[in-house]
C-alpha cells in the first residue's frame, strides 16, 4: 500500500471506531442487549470502575437485568482520539453520562457523570469490535432528579425504530 492507500485506510479504519462507541451508546439508552454483544470480540473485557470488572458477555448480562430499572440513559460522546495499527487501535473517548436510576429508597436519583473510556480494538470478522474497554469516572453527580423523565424505554418502544429505516437503527447484533 502506498502512503496515500495507508492514510485512507486509517481514516476508514476511525470512522468505524468511532461508529462503535456511538452504538455503543445507543445500545444501552435503547437497552439493546444483542446490539451490545456484537460489539465486543469473542474474548472481550470491561471495566467499570467498582461496579462490573470481567468478560464482555457478563457485563452486557449485568446490564440486561439493570435495563428495567432505568427510568432514563443517555450517553453523549465528546471528544473520541483513536489511534490504529493494522487490525489494532487504541482509544480514549469521553462522554457525559446521564441515568435516572433507583435510589434504594423507593424513590429516584439522578447520575450524572463525566467519563472516559479508555479502549483496545480489534478487527474481528472484518469489523471493528471492542477487545477491552476500561470506564474511569472523573466526575459524578448522584442527585435527586430536577424533573422526571417519562417511563423508561421499553424494549424495542423507541420511536427511532419505526422512524428511522436503515439497518443502523435496527435492533440487535451487527452482522
Amino acid at each position: 500500500m502506498n502512503s496515500e492507500q495507508t492514510a485512507l485506510a486509517t481514516l476508514v479504519a476511525k470512522d468505524q471506531i468511532r461508529e462503535l462507541a456511538l452504538l455503543y451508546s445507543r445500545g444501552v439508552d435503547r437497552k439493546d442487549g444483542a446490539l451490545l454483544r456484537s460489539l465486543y470480540t469473542a474474548d472481550a473485557t470491561d471495566t467499570h470502575g467498582d461496579t462490573f470488572d470481567g468478560p464482555a458477555d457478563a457485563y452486557v448480562d449485568f446490564l440486561e437485568r439493570s435495563f428495567p430499572y432505568m427510568r432514563y440513559s443517555g450517553h453523549h460522546v465528546c471528544n473520541h482520539l483513536i489511534s490504529v495499527d493494522g487490525d489494532h487501535g487504541e482509544g480514549e473517548v469521553y462522554a457525559l453520562a446521564w441515568h435516572v436510576i433507583p435510589d434504594g429508597k423507593g424513590g429516584w436519583q439522578e447520575d450524572l457523570m463525566a467519563v472516559r473510556y479508555l479502549d483496545r480494538y480489534r478487527k474481528e470478522d472484518g469489523r471493528w469490535k471492542f477487545a477491552q474497554r476500561v470506564v474511569r469516572y472523573d466526575y459524578k453527580a448522584p442527585r435527586r432528579p430536577l424533573a422526571m423523565p417519562p417511563d423508561a424505554i421499553a424494549a424495542g418502544g423507541d420511536p427511532s425504530f419505526a422512524l428511522l429505516g436503515s439497518r443502523l437503527f435496527e435492533r440487535g447484533p451487527r452482522a
